[in-house]
């Protein structure tokens, strides 16, 4: 029988998932790995890596829209361009 999981670590790598837009297996074993890279083994350890990578997806999400902002405006010479085919 499998050990039950932790409520609060269920519930970070839920959020992980969602926000990197996979699965919630996926985002466990993301954190598997960056707690076998760094020496991680208690559920605390595991649970402060969880959310550290939930903010850095944040971040990252947020450095992405804003670029993504900047590379949809419309140049002066191609404002009044439509495209039809």
């Amino acid at each position: 029988m499998a050990a039950p999981q932790d409520k609060d670590f269920a519930t970070a790598c839920g959020r992980l998932a969602s926000s990197l837009s996979i699965s919630l297996a996926a985002a466990r074993r993301k954190v598997d790995l960056v707690a076998a890279r760094e020496g991680v083994r208690d559920n605390a350890g595991k649970l402060l890596i969880a959310q550290r990578l939930m903010l850095e997806a944040q971040g990252v999400g947020e450095q992405s829209r804003q670029l993504l902002d900047v590379l949809l405006e419309a140049v002066q010479e191609e404002a009044n361009y439509i495209g039809d085919d």
